[in-house]
């Protein structure tokens, strides 16, 4: 008789969600550190994975949360940039 098994993905996915949102709840403050110390950063997606060693779906994740808060914005060009206050 056949067993069915959940698929080993999804109990790996499951078992270490807390940690990744742990994680990346770090990488976010780190990201938002470096533009706070650094007024008139401008980064393109690839300089951003890069200056902060991450794999491109962390970086689009951080970068993704943080535009949708408000605190980046993409500029014409695509570059992650604080927005402007006039």
């Amino acid at each position: 008789m056949p067993v069915s098994l959940a698929p080993p993905v999804a109990i790996h996915l499951a078992a270490s969600t807390p940690a990744r949102e742990d994680r990346h709840r770090q990488f976010v403050h780190r990201v938002r550190a470096e533009y706070l110390e650094m007024p008139g950063l401008c980064l393109t997606f690839d300089q951003a994975c890069r200056l902060w060693a991450l794999d491109d779906r962390a970086c689009g994740r951080v970068l993704t949360d943080l535009v949708a808060e408000g605190f980046l914005a993409v500029s014409a060009r695509g570059h992650e940039i604080r927005p402007t206050t006039t």
